[in-house]
């Protein structure tokens, strides 16, 4: 028996931050007040917390985020940076590191106000020409949705996928948005809307292109001991993995291929289910794109049949396999690092707590990031039961 079979990690606390604009905050202030409000649900406080799980905070994230909430001594910390996918890698993360007794109580979180501050660069910085981008960024490959409009093209050349069959993505995710009093859009969209859409990057149209908003979270990780006091019912960590392939377009050994490949086997294999058990997935869906090939590699469907499986409202309320319930990346939120969000609606389904969007008996939800140039992937398997 494995040391998290015989120590089962919970997620006993879940809160977002605010979200869409947020003026009249801090970063830090942000994530202080989820993770208050997280710990709260997790029956805990600040002073319970020993574990911190954060990036993108600051130039030593886990040190100013732990110097902000007042802890000063955390036993165990971690910053690493695998861009929007870095939180479900925390999740692993802090799954081992309670598992072996290395913390008790983590915290798992990232916040951002690049809206207000106007923040994203859509051009590689100078600091960012190293050996290998130098022959990509002078030929005008836009970051970062150049990477994804090759990739989606190249996929439509491989197996035939349609610029109808990602508009579906969407429309998909605006559908669940709808139902969600905090997505960011929720105005109805059709698929000819999607089409008739000013395109960016060929074959990417600007409704196949996620938010760029204010936002993001907090989630509470703790030992079967301690869940048994939170404020909320516990949800169980069964499995997670990650991994990563390049970082610059012209290195990986495939375009349409992508490291949810391996983050899916490892996950999937550590939590003793398959893709056909799953009742719902929370992919990243920084493009429409990105959730395809993802649907793809995690074994949901086989590879090029991605656009013939998203197809007749399949992702959609009422559909085979819910996806993006919260509206995601592409209609809710999406604060330029996703994935802490998509932890957050995956405890809120397994609890029953996501009002007009709650699915009808969930057990075991996944939420699956993806980071960088389509570059890195992280995912976690969970259930209630």
């Amino acid at each position: 028996m494995n040391d998290w079979e015989k120590n089962p990690v919970y997620i006993v606390g879940a809160a977002e931050t605010a979200l869409g604009a947020v003026p009249d905050q801090t970063t830090y202030s942000m994530f202080s007040l989820a993770a208050h409000e997280a710990l709260d649900e997790a029956g805990l406080n600040v002073k319970d917390v020993d574990g911190i799980f954060t990036n993108y905070m600051g130039e030593e994230g886990t040190v100013q985020v732990g110097e902000y909430l007042g802890i000063l001594a955390p036993r165990y910390v971690d910053s690493t940076d695998i861009g929007g996918a870095a939180y479900e890698a925390h999740v692993h993360h802090a799954m081992m590191a309670i598992a072996n007794g290395r913390c008790e109580v983590a915290i798992v979180g990232y916040a951002s106000r690049q809206r207000s501050e106007r923040a994203r660069s859509m051009t590689m910085r100078q600091s960012e020409l190293t050996l290998t981008a130098q022959f990509e960024s002078p030929y005008g490959l836009p970051m970062p949705i150049g990477h994804y409009a090759m990739i989606a093209a190249r996929h439509m050349h491989e197996y035939g996928t349609t610029s109808e069959q990602l508009a579906e993505i969407a429309v998909a995710a605006r559908q669940w948005a709808q139902l969600n009093p905090k997505a960011w859009k929720r105005d109805p969209m059709t698929a000819e809307d999607v089409l008739a859409s000013r395109v960016i990057c060929d074959p990417l149209r600007r409704l196949d292109c996620c938010l760029i908003t204010d936002g993001g979270g907090v989630i509470v990780l703790t030992n079967k001991e301690r869940a048994r006091d939170a404020n909320k019912k516990p949800i169980r960590v069964l499995g997670a993995g990650e991994s990563h392939t390049r970082w610059n377009i012209s290195q990986g050994p495939s375009l349409t291929t992508t490291a949810a490949k391996v983050s899916g086997e490892q996950a999937f294999g550590m939590a003793g289910v398959t893709p056909a058990d799953v009742d719902f997935v929370q992919p990243y869906d920084s493009f429409t794109i990105t959730v395809l090939t993802a649907l793809e590699d995690l074994g949901f469907c086989e590879k090029g049949e991605g656009g013939a499986f998203v197809s007749g409202g399949r992702l959609a309320p009422g559909g085979d396999l819910p996806a993006m319930t919260s509206g995601g990346g592409l209609s809710y939120n999406h604060p330029g690092a996703l994935g802490v969000l998509l932890l957050i609606e995956t405890v809120r389904q397994l609890r029953g707590e996501a009002g007009e969007r709650q699915l009808a008996d969930p057990k075991i939800g996944v939420a699956h990031g993806v980071g960088g140039l389509l570059s890195t992937a992280a995912t976690v398997v969970m259930t209630n039961d």
